[in-house]
């Protein structure tokens, strides 16, 4: 059974003081980045507070139902009738998409993502079964029943740049961060070393439902029902800690930030087959590839 590295309480980047007065119920952990969680997954808001029309980007769009709490949370951070830029996707699995399509058309907003992640957001592919052999507690036993998609925003959709260029956000850039799904991508800005992995990484056990409401701070490797490219993961996960990042926004878990964060990644990627990986699982003898349309099937 995979297991979890703890991290302290102090390394949470999250400022309880500030965050009881927050309107827009985010957590800020940088003059412009904040996050808000729904339920069991975040999104991030990228851009200063009051930013207004099109100077800020949604990362994520969170869970089916939560429509209104994104855009009550966007209308108090930057402004009423303030539209995003972009909606960048770090990937397009059921609790990443949930309002992405109702969001991209009322707010007319572009929707980027990887290019191996296009196809499970124009309607032209479902994502491969989740997988409950991996074990780890309810969410895990659960994975069969998630939706698998796809959805179709395809009037909005674009890939990202070839560059590694972020639209709107000009001082951060994508990394390919594949493993969880195949197009999965980070998003990193160099001059404060801010990292929003998605779910390359997550400071929370997902595979158990009492891990997810208690949100205890730990690293811990993606969310192994649905990671479906182990050996991808590990380099993904090894890509990220050599960047040695100040504060990281998961999309499971709380944000955490400083040496006891960049410590537990570290062990993360350094012990990653022992912590990270479950014992028996689908996808660690059959990797569903993005260059192998056969492993896509629901047997």
């Amino acid at each position: 059974m995979a297991q979890q590295i703890p991290l302290p309480d102090d390394a949470s980047a999250v400022d309880p003081v500030l965050d009881a007065a927050r309107a827009d119920h985010t957590h800020e952990i940088a003059p412009d980045i904040a996050y808000r969680r729904l339920g069991l997954v975040n999104v991030v808001f990228v851009g200063a507070p009051g930013a207004g029309d099109r100077n800020w980007v949604l990362v994520d769009a969170g869970l089916p139902g939560t429509k209104g709490l994104i855009a009550g949370a966007a209308r108090e951070r930057f402004g009423e009738g303030a539209r995003p830029a972009a909606i960048v996707m770090t990937h397009g699995h059921f609790d990443h998409i949930g309002t992405l399509e109702d969001l991209a058309e009322e707010w007319d907003a572009p929707v980027y993502a990887h290019p191996r992640e296009l196809p499970y957001l124009n309607g032209s592919a479902s994502y491969p079964p989740g997988d409950p052999s991996v074990g780890g507690g309810l969410m895990a036993a659960m994975a069969r029943l998630y939706p698998r998609g796809p959805v179709d925003v395809r009037r909005h959709l674009h890939a990202l740049p070839d560059d590694g260029s972020v639209p709107g956000l000009p001082d951060w850039r994508w990394i390919h961060t594949p493993g969880h799904s195949v197009g999965h991508v980070s998003f990193w800005r160099e001059a404060d070393r801010s990292l929003i992995v998605g779910d390359a990484f997550v400071t929370t056990a997902q595979e158990s439902a009492y891990a997810v409401a208690v949100q205890r701070p730990e690293m811990h490797g993606p969310p192994m029902y649905y990671t479906v490219e182990w050996d991808k993961a590990k380099h993904s996960v090894e890509a990220l800690a050599a960047l040695k990042p100040e504060r990281v926004v998961t999309g499971h878990g709380q944000a955490m930030q400083g040496e006891a964060m960049r410590a537990g990644l570290e062990r993360l990627a350094r012990e990653f087959d022992a912590v990270a990986v479950p014992e028996k699982g689908r996808y660690l003898a059959e990797p569903a590839r993005a260059e192998d349309r056969s492993a896509y099937r629901d047997a």
